[in-house]
C-alpha cells in the first residue's frame, strides 16, 4: 500500500513535470504555501494562543540551563582568582628571598649560613639562578591566569546579560498572550452581542391585529354615517331656510352651564 502511495505520487509528479515543463516547480510549492496558509487559517486562535503560552513557558528549561551554566562559569571564575592570589602571595615571598639572595652576593663574601647550614658563594648563586627561573615561569603563568580569568569574567558578565534579557523576554512574552487572550475574549463577547437576537415577532402580530381592528371599526364608522345620511327617495321639495336668530339663541343657550347665569341673563335681555 505505503509503496503504491508512493508510486502515485512520484508519478504525478513526473507527469506534472512533462505538462508543465520547467514551470512543475513554482506550481507545486505555489500550490503547498496555499495549502499550508489555509491550514493556518483554519486553526482557532484559542488554540494558537494556548500554543505561543506552551512556546513561552518552553523557553524555562532553556532558562535554567542557561542559569546553570553561569552558575559553573561564577565558580570557575572564583576558583581561579584564588589561585591567582595564592600565586602572588607566593610571588611576593619568592621576591623578597630573591632581593636578599642577591643583596648576600653583592657583599663579595665566600661563604654563607642560611638556617643553621653553611653554603659556598658559588651555591648561593646557583640557587638564586634557579629560584629567578622558577619566579620568572611563575609571574608568566600568573599572567596568563590572569588574561583568562578577565576574559572568563567578560564572558560570564555577557551570559549574565543574556539571561536577564531572555528572562525579561519571556515575561514580556507571557504579559503578551495574556493580553492576546483578553482581546480574544472582548471579540468573542462582541461577536456574542452582535449575534443576539430577540423575538419579536408576538409584539409585531399585535401591532398587525390593532391595525386591523383599527381599520375594521373605520369602515363600521363610514358605514353607519352612510345609513343616516343615505336616502332612498327623490325629495321633492327644498328645505325651509332656519332662522338665524333662533340659531343664535340656541347655540347660546346651550351655552349657558359654562357661561353663568349672569351672562346668560344678559345675553337674554339683548
Amino acid at each position: 500500500m505505503f509503496k503504491k502511495m508512493i508510486l502515485s505520487v512520484v508519478a504525478a509528479a513526473l507527469l506534472g513535470g512533462v505538462l508543465l515543463g520547467s514551470n512543475a516547480l513554482s506550481y507545486l510549492t505555489t500550490s503547498y504555501d496555499r495549502v499550508s496558509q489555509s491550514v493556518e487559517d483554519s486553526v482557532p486562535l484559542e488554540f494558537q494562543i494556548d500554543r505561543a503560552r506552551k512556546m513561552v513557558r518552553d523557553l524555562e528549561p532553556e532558562v535554567r540551563r542557561s542559569m546553570h551554566v553561569i552558575a559553573k562559569e561564577e565558580v570557575e571564575v572564583e576558583q581561579l582568582d584564588k589561585r591567582i592570589r595564592a600565586s602572588e602571595a607566593n610571588a611576593d615571598k619568592d621576591k623578597s628571598e630573591i632581593m636578599r639572595l642577591q643583596a648576600d652576593l653583592q657583599t663579595g663574601k665566600s661563604v654563607f649560613r642560611y638556617a643553621g647550614h653553611q653554603y659556598t658563594a658559588n651555591q648561593v648563586k646557583q640557587d638564586l639562578s634557579r629560584r629567578f627561573i622558577r619566579f620568572k615561569t611563575s609571574d608568566a603563568t600568573r599572567g596568563s591566569l590572569c588574561d583568562m580569568r578577565d576574559a572568563r569574567q567578560r564572558n560570564l558578565d555577557a551570559a549574565r546579560q543574556k539571561l536577564a534579557a531572555m528572562m525579561s523576554s519571556q515575561r514580556q512574552l507571557l504579559v503578551e498572550v495574556e493580553n492576546l487572550e483578553a482581546k480574544l475574549k472582548l471579540v468573542e463577547v462582541a461577536q456574542t452581542s452582535s449575534d443576539l437576537q430577540l423575538d419579536d415577532s408576538q409584539l409585531a402580530r399585535a401591532k398587525g391585529l390593532m391595525a386591523d381592528i383599527r381599520a375594521k371599526l373605520d369602515v363600521a364608522a363610514k358605514l353607519a354615517n352612510a345609513d343616516t345620511s343615505f336616502h332612498d327617495e327623490i325629495q321633492l321639495d327644498e328645505p325651509a331656510p332656519e332662522d338665524i336668530s333662533a340659531q343664535v339663541a340656541e347655540y347660546f343657550l346651550g351655552k349657558a352651564s359654562e357661561l353663568g347665569t349672569i351672562e346668560v341673563a344678559s345675553l337674554i335681555e339683548d
